[in-house]
């Protein structure tokens, strides 16, 4: 019996325990079901998503292909390089990191915390780019949050700026800008790959998932160019366009059989490889895109085409007295009163009258028609980026002075590229060759424009300039012959021709008895001595000189040997 004043104690409620273990039940049910759904139904779903938060696909960079000269030496490599990158969003908040970060890369603290401000709703932004890969692991070692790198290439050239007008150059995505960096861009140029990686919270690459797609690099280009002459081209330019004191100067060297250029240099130069005071005008290949008055340089053609009527010959007299000869009010001088002299002679001294009284005598068609041929008022089809066609004026629109002027070089306007290419095809027996920047593989053929034996014996004039009675005599070379033609002419300036600028010209080629080269000098308003013999002549000489001996090509013109026999000179 219950003591007295006390209740007995029933126990637990049975529907309350019921309700409970109700409760319990379904509650475990419906974790375990969250649990199966999560695990088993939603997995594909989490898991992509967690991988969005760590599996990235990252590009493989391509190096472009490399360029070189036609012996193999490089003239662009392609170099790697790091790129510092981050993600915005988890870069700005760590202040202190990203000011280290700038101080490290030399980048303006201020700046950088602005641009990642400016890009905070972006998950990429570059930082730095194309550092040196020791500079970028500097950056990497931080371990500053959302800061990685990534390998980039960059185009280096190792002539600096003695290839660089023919070369280019690429800007920062690698993609030609000038040159032929620009022309070939498309054979040069890589295709980036990409793979899958997996990334930490920092985004450094902590694993090589999946190779998606390989980087294919670009392919190599060799060029025509011969690195050792065009060294030789570019000193001697320079030198002579400093020393002139000169605004310009162009020089271009082809290969009389195939047409190849073999140099090819312009003053003033730039270093592509210094990219922080590039000067625009001085990035375009002056001896493709500008065009000049040849002057007395285009002589051998008027004489060619007067040769071809059948109405003149080498020793045809030509009377140029008293030195002077007024044609439709305009007067054409000689620099003195040659007398009467014959064809050869007119190109031996350069006589305007001369040439003037031939050209007057021809029809006003054929005389273009020939000049066409050379390549005059056409492009060369060199394929150069901006290449200038010149301008020969068509001859339905000549009067007897424009026919008149155009005999020694005045209302026709050409480059050094056209020039040389002409002069090439004199060079060949009148065969011309298309120009070409990439060394030829297999032998290249011609069109003939003007027949072997008239193309000979202009040759032969030609070599009569650059004897010791000649205009071009400093442009001989010790050991060959040498054929060529000055030019100096008269700078054109608003209204007319300035009396006290001109343009230097020398245009020839070597050896005279087997041509092989062909070369053209164009000096842009030299200062004190201007005639061509005396400012482009010289420049020539040595640049043949040097280029002769590159490619072992045999003298022509080696005096014969004196023995001496019993003290007495034989």
């Amino acid at each position: 019996m219950a003591p007295h004043g006390h209740r007995p104690n029933p126990g637990p409620h049975p529907a309350r325990r019921a309700t409970v273990l109700l409760l319990c039940a379904v509650a475990g049910a419906l974790l375990v079901a969250r649990a199966v759904d999560l695990q088993v139904l939603d997995r594909g779903f989490l898991q992509r998503q967690g991988d969005l938060r760590s599996l990235r696909v990252i590009p493989i960079p391509a190096h472009r292909g490399m360029i070189t000269d036609r012996n193999g030496a490089p003239l662009a490599i392609s170099t790697p390089m790091d790129s510092v990158c981050a993600d915005p969003q988890e870069l700005g908040g760590d202040r202190a990191g990203l000011a280290h970060l700038a101080r490290m890369l030399d980048l303006n603290p201020v700046s950088l915390a602005a641009r990642v401000r400016a890009d905070s709703t972006r998950q990429f932004m570059y930082i730095d780019r194309q550092i040196p890969p020791e500079a970028g692991r500097r950056a990497a070692a931080l371990d500053l949050p959302g800061v990685f790198l990534r390998r980039e290439y960059k185009s280096y050239y190792p002539t600096g700026p003695v290839a660089a007008q023919v070369v280019g150059f690429t800007n920062i995505d690698n993609v030609g800008q000038e040159g032929l960096e620009l022309a070939y861009n498309e054979w040069l140029h890589g295709v980036p790959g990409s793979e899958r990686v997996l990334e930490d919270r920092l985004g450094h690459v902590v694993q090589d998932v999946e190779l998606l797609r390989a980087p294919r690099p670009g392919k190599d280009l060799a060029l025509s160019l011969d690195r050792r002459i065009q060294y030789l081209a570019y000193r001697e330019l320079k030198a002579t366009v400093q020393r002139r004191h000169a605004r310009a100067g162009s020089l271009a060297m082809l290969d009389v059989r195939t047409g190849e250029v073999l140099a090819m240099v312009n003053q003033p130069s730039y270093n592509p490889n210094n990219r922080t005071q590039l000067q625009p005008a001085r990035y375009r290949n002056r001896a493709v895109t500008d065009v000049f008055e040849p002057g007395s340089a285009i002589k051998p053609f008027t004489i060619a085409t007067a040769l071809l009527s059948g109405r003149y010959r080498p020793d045809t007299v030509i009377d140029t007295s008293p030195g002077w000869w007024v044609v439709g009010g305009d007067t054409i001088q000689d620099v003195s009163d040659f007398g009467t002299i014959d064809v050869s002679t007119v190109i031996e001294k350069s006589s305007n009258v001369g040439a003037s009284k031939i050209a007057l005598s021809l029809s006003p068609r054929a005389l273009w028609t020939e000049f066409r041929k050379f390549g005059f008022g056409v492009g060369t089809g060199s394929g150069f980026p901006g290449e200038s066609p010149g301008w020969l004026p068509f001859y339905t629109n000549w009067n007897r002075v424009d026919q008149a002027h155009l005999a020694f070089g005045y209302g026709i306007s050409v480059t050094a590229l056209q020039l040389v290419q002409a002069y090439a095809a004199l060079a060949d027996d009148g065969v011309m060759h298309p120009v070409r920047f990439t060394k030829a593989t297999q032998p290249v053929s011609g069109i003939r424009v003007l027949p072997a034996r008239i193309a000979r014996e202009v040759l032969a004039m030609m070599e009569r300039v650059v004897s010791p009675e000649g205009t071009g005599y400093r442009a001989r070379v010790p050991g060959y012959r040498v054929a060529g033609k000055t030019g100096t002419v008269r700078r054109a300036v608003p209204g007319g021709y300035s009396p006290h600028h001109y343009n230097a010209i020398f245009a020839g080629l070597a050896p005279a008895g087997d041509p092989r080269l062909a070369m053209v000098v164009v000096i842009d308003d030299p200062q004190g001595e201007y005639y061509g013999g005396q400012v482009a002549a010289p420049l020539f000489a040595k640049v043949m000189a040097g280029a002769l001996r590159f490619l072992d090509i045999a003298p022509d013109a080696i005096p014969p040997r004196r023995f001496v026999w019993g003290g007495r000179r034989a």
